[in-house]
């Protein structure tokens, strides 16, 4: 109940007129006591916090960042300043930005399946096809790398002839990447314009009967017995 030297009030009339207006409510809940750590950005531009995983941008992939996790939010300090914050997320969960991916890798993290489907169609009418065919199902995201070896088929043997494949492949219904480029490396002979011209007979080729020999016993059934030396036959010798 002294007077205060510098403000010439009395401490508890000061606190009640001016300091206790200021003052925010008491808190109910406990207080959240925040985990730190210090994770590092994948070249999946993932970082790991509390086994759950955030996305950041490329320009922070190999370095390592400080990160703060309380119960509703998960910071992202490099060098004391805040680069990126998310939503926090269940242990095994992901949150992630599209943003933080180039344009050309943001249909692949974000498994978009009508890009896919898109970008096969543009390379042919059976290539699309054909992709449409291998996402079928009901997980298309398990699938999604087999369309992606179907797209560096169509930079490895062109367009055409693996548009030309593929609706083979279709209409065996033969739903295999292996066995589709095995017929691209291994490509069918193409057929024969025209018949085989057949060649002349020889001009001094005789038939074979003339090239048997005729067998003495075929033509005598009773051959001449051997004489002994110095007796003459008689009759006449054949």
């Amino acid at each position: 109940m002294r007077r205060h030297s510098t403000t010439q009030r009395l401490p508890h009339e000061h606190f009640a007129s001016v300091e206790a207006g200021q003052l925010l409510p008491a808190p109910t809940a406990p207080y959240d006591i925040p985990l730190w750590c210090d994770p590092k950005v994948g070249r999946d531009h993932l970082a790991q916090v509390a086994t759950a995983l955030y996305s950041l941008p490329t320009v922070w992939i190999g370095k390592r960042l400080q990160a703060r996790a309380d119960r509703s939010l998960v910071r992202f300090y490099f060098r004391h300043e805040l680069i990126k914050t998310h939503p926090r997320q269940a242990r095994g969960k992901r949150s992630i930005d599209p943003m933080d991916f180039p344009d050309e890798k943001r249909p692949y993290a974000m498994r978009d399946l009508d890009y896919l489907r898109r970008q096969a169609s543009e390379c042919g009418e059976a290539v699309g096809r054909y992709a449409g065919a291998l996402l079928e199902g009901p997980l298309p995201w398990t699938r999604m790398r087999r369309v992606y070896a179907l797209l560096r088929l169509v930079r490895r043997y062109g367009e055409a002839r693996v548009d030309a494949t593929c609706a083979t492949a279709l209409a065996h219904a033969m739903l295999n990447i292996k066995r589709l480029e095995t017929m691209l490396k291994n490509p069918e002979p193409p057929a024969p314009t025209a018949p085989a011209r057949a060649l002349p007979p020889a001009r001094y080729l005789r038939d074979p009967c003339q090239y048997v020999l005729r067998s003495l016993e075929a033509e005598d059934p009773h051959p001449p017995l051997a004489l002994p030396i110095g007796e003459e036959p008689q009759g006449e010798i054949r």
